[in-house]
Formats: C-alpha cells, sequence, structure tokens
C-alpha cells in the first residue's frame, strides 16, 4: 500500500470514529435532557398548598411529557371524572419532605366516593415496610369530631393509638400521593378548590 493510500485510509478510520462518538455524544445529551425534563419538571398545573395535581393525566389531551412522566411514575392515570391526583413532595412550609422526619397530615376527606393517600420514595417506588403498611384511605383513617382525618407518617411507629402510620424508613426522600376516586362534580372542574391536607413536620427532625 502507498503512503498516499495509508494516509486516506487512516483519515477515513478517524472521520469514522469521529462520527460515531458525535452520534453516541449527541444521543447522550438527547437522552440526559429527556430525562431530566420528566424527572424534574413538575408537570402540573393546580397548586393548593403543598399538593400539585396534573390535569391532563389520563386525558386524550395529555401531551408526550405527561404521558411520559405517567410512565416514568408508573401511575396507572385514569381520567379526571374517575380519579384525581395530587401529590406533595414538600410540608406546608415549603420544606422538602424527607423519610427520616414524621408528619401529621390532617384535613378533611376530599368530596369524592373514595381517597387514599400513599407514601412513595423520590424513586416512585414503595418503601419496603415489615408491617406491609403503605397507604391510608377513608376506612383506615378515622374522622374525628371535627369532621378532620388524621395520620402520622415517620420511620418509627409513634405508638398512637387509633392513630393511622405510615412507615417510611431511611433516610431518603419522600413524596406523598392522594388519590381522589369519583371526585363531585366541584372538584372535577376546579381542582385548586380540593380543602387540602396540611403536612407538618414534628419535632425532633434536624
Amino acid at each position: 500500500m502507498s503512503a498516499k493510500a495509508a494516509s486516506q485510509r487512516r483519515i477515513g478510520w478517524t472521520t469514522l470514529v469521529g462520527l460515531v462518538v458525535l452520534v453516541v455524544l449527541a444521543t447522550a445529551l438527547g437522552l440526559g435532557s429527556a430525562w431530566l425534563v420528566l424527572k424534574r419538571s413538575d408537570g402540573f398545573g393546580a397548586r393548593v398548598g403543598p399538593w400539585r395535581a396534573n390535569l391532563l393525566a389520563g386525558s386524550a389531551d395529555a401531551d408526550p411529557y405527561t404521558r411520559a412522566r405517567v410512565a416514568v411514575g408508573g401511575l396507572l392515570a385514569l381520567n379526571r371524572a374517575e380519579t384525581m391526583y395530587y401529590v406533595a413532595a414538600t410540608d406546608s412550609d415549603g420544606q422538602p419532605l424527607r423519610s427520616r422526619c414524621s408528619y401529621r397530615v390532617s384535613g378533611p376527606p376530599p368530596k369524592a366516593r373514595w381517597w387514599s393517600l400513599t407514601a412513595y420514595a423520590e424513586d416512585y417506588f414503595l418503601f419496603p415496610n415489615e408491617q406491609r403498611r403503605y397507604s391510608v384511605n377513608g376506612l383506615s383513617a378515622p374522622v374525628d369530631a371535627n369532621g378532620a382525618f388524621m395520620l402520622i407518617s415517620g420511620p418509627t411507629d409513634p405508638g398512637l393509638a387509633g392513630l393511622p402510620w405510615l412507615p417510611t424508613p431511611g433516610d431518603r426522600g419522600l413524596m406523598f400521593t392522594l388519590r381522589v376516586y369519583n371526585p363531585e362534580g366541584a372538584l372535577q372542574a376546579a381542582p385548586a378548590s380540593l380543602e387540602a391536607p396540611r403536612i407538618e413536620r414534628l419535632a425532633g427532625c434536624a
């Protein structure tokens, strides 16, 4: 092989390798930016206290990013007439929720046929716990004389008789999801009219 041919061959390989590297970098950048959008953008419309509701989840009008967020979050989203979803990642004072802390969640039950409140880690998975207790609902959260429910979340059982406890072991990010099944028409029409449960951090968490 002549020196000229060898030089051209080296240039050809260099160009090919460069193109492959560019394709890999572009793909990684595209996937990375899409993942950040899905995981960090809130994508939620109505806001009430610390709670956010995605008004398009489960709707035929949902955009591709909304559909992708639902898939990434493992959320089986029904339409608004069947179920509404509210998510909180901060307490009522705006502080990020942490599993090592204990919280009191309280308020009037949502105006709906049924409701449930579930604790998730920051990766959208349930907290593993020996009690296999992952959520409370309209039956397991008794209502007091003022018509309000109350529950405690935290890494250790508060030992309060009759008060539901959601175990959140470890030191991780924490999210609450409030599912409202067959909400009343007024709530469907105005999701921000929800009488939002308060999320209060209890003493003893640095």
